[in-house]
């Protein structure tokens, strides 16, 4: 099967750096609301705790839509298109209504002194979207510097 010509152009100029921190954003296939399903959202949070206990990715910050992930990493051991195909294979697996589409969208973090900007604006995906009015009821997100923060100075990352 070809690849559709989009997804060879996400993969253009893709470098995998270990130590650098990625966004990453991968889509359920036709947008099917998989994790409108807390189970299915749990699950798939499951998964990326897993590939961060095995030191594939170190994960710094995500949300999951329910249709998509959004997902901050500091990239281990595999390369970065492994990494992901390894978590998508995974959660599709433990998830027997998930199908991933192909391809992912990536962008380096170039500057780390914006990691928090950038967790924010990944963790206020819900709000922009209009599924919750307070980043803190809604159940399918975390960023390693939740303990170091309030859920206040979280809130306002719409």
């Amino acid at each position: 099967m070809k690849t559709p010509p989009r997804q060879h152009a996400l993969r253009k100029g893709r470098v995998s750096l270990p130590q650098q921190v990625y966004l990453i954003t991968t889509v359920t296939r036709r947008r099917a609301p998989v994790f409108s399903d807390l189970s299915a959202g749990r699950a798939l949070v499951r998964q990326l705790q897993h590939h961060h206990r095995r030191g594939e990715a170190e994960t710094l910050a995500y949300v999951i839509m329910p249709d998509h992930l959004h997902w901050m990493c500091r990239l281990r051991a595999a390369s970065l298109s492994r990494t992901v195909q390894t978590l998508k294979g995974a959660s599709s697996r433990a998830i027997p209504a998930l199908t991933w589409q192909a391809g992912f969208h990536d962008q380096a973090v170039r500057d780390e002194r914006q990691l928090r900007a950038y967790a924010r604006y990944i963790v206020a995906n819900p709000l922009r979207a209009g599924l919750v009015t307070r980043i803190g009821v809604y159940p399918l997100w975390d960023a390693v510097w939740l303990q170091a923060d309030t859920e206040a100075d979280w809130d306002w990352c719409g």
